[in-house]
């Protein structure tokens, strides 16, 4: 038996830091939707810019109630979405959206989205990218390697959807049900991974989709190298520390879950360090910044021989 669903039970999470006119583009397109969510979750990791004022000149005339929650400090995207997660599931959300400031809400976007609602719990819908194109999201991972598979195929079917075993928090709407057994984001990540996980984690409770609707499009011009269908982005030396570091995070959930084979996981932690190596040289025309790859692998090796360690609970009582 489905059941029909209420755009109101739905609240948009956007997480943001000192980007406060990104932040009002997309304040400005959810004034524009129809049907609008029920409640729009603003975390603010601790920004130094006017954020607060922008937030606050759209209370008014946004068309829903928007809760604002200013951190103390910057806990990055995975510590802001783990509190924008906990807010809006204490706020009583049925569906929970999450996005970042740099992208805009389609008017039709919660429109589309709740037309899987009644079928899927955790949908990942398509944006397009700054230049109108469709951006290609690796919504397929290898498992026990824990890395995006990047020839997954890009085409839909009539189904208009296909099954993911990973996630991307620019865009995640998931229910409160997964919400509820897999627990909050894991704020330890604080940068990259953890949205991976979050959905691979999802997708073991329940059939995770991505479907063929046009929800969001990006607002932030991002250098990129451009395969065809596919785009590399442009990274930072935080973002290449992280994301070594934080495969030591994924080794202890694929521990936790028995799935941890580790010729099969330091395989893709090789074809990580490879790529970032890759995209040093072809998207950022240069080679400095690999000493935060190796800052990043010493410090997961600490991380992944902590025996002490544990996942996020669930928040089931």
């Amino acid at each position: 038996m489905t059941t029909s669903f209420d755009p109101a039970s739905a609240t948009i999470v956007i997480v943001t830091y000192n980007r406060s006119h990104l932040l009002a583009g997309l304040l400005k397109s959810i004034t524009a939707m129809e049907p609008k969510p029920g409640h729009v979750v603003i975390i603010d990791n601790a920004s130094a810019d006017d954020t607060t004022d922008v937030v606050e000149s759209f209370r008014d005339g946004i068309g829903t109630e928007i809760v604002y929650r200013r951190l103390d400090s910057n806990t990055g995207g995975s510590g802001g979405f783990s509190e924008g997660m906990r807010t809006a599931y204490e706020l009583g959300s049925e569906w929970i959206w999450l996005m970042d400031d740099d992208v805009e809400v389609l008017p039709d976007g919660l429109a589309k989205m709740g037309k899987w609602a009644p079928r899927f719990k955790s949908i990942q819908g398509r944006r397009y990218d700054y230049d109108g194109s469709e951006f290609y999201w690796q919504y397929r991972i290898a498992d026990r390697m824990g890395i995006p598979i990047p020839f997954a195929p890009a085409g839909f079917d009539d189904s208009g959807f296909k099954e993911m075993n990973s996630g991307c928090f620019e865009g995640m709407f998931i229910h409160r049900s997964i919400v509820t057994q897999v627990g909050l984001p894991d704020p330890r990540f604080f940068i990259y991974w953890d949205d991976q996980m979050y959905g691979w984690l999802a997708s073991r409770l329940t059939t995770a989709v991505i479907v063929n609707e046009f929800v969001l499009r990006r607002t932030r011009e991002i250098k990129q190298w451009d395969m065809g269908v596919r785009h590399m982005n442009a990274s930072s030396n935080a973002y290449r520390y992280y994301i070594m570091r934080n495969r030591a995070f994924i080794k202890n959930y694929y521990r936790v879950h028995g799935v941890y084979n580790p010729v099969l996981f330091g395989l893709g932690t090789t074809a990580t360090f490879f790529k970032e190596l890759i995209r040093l040289v072809f998207v950022e025309r240069t080679v400095r910044g690999t000493s935060n790859l190796f800052r990043g692998l010493r410090d997961g090796g600490r991380i992944g021989r902590d025996r002490t360690w544990r996942p996020m609970p669930s928040l089931e009582n």
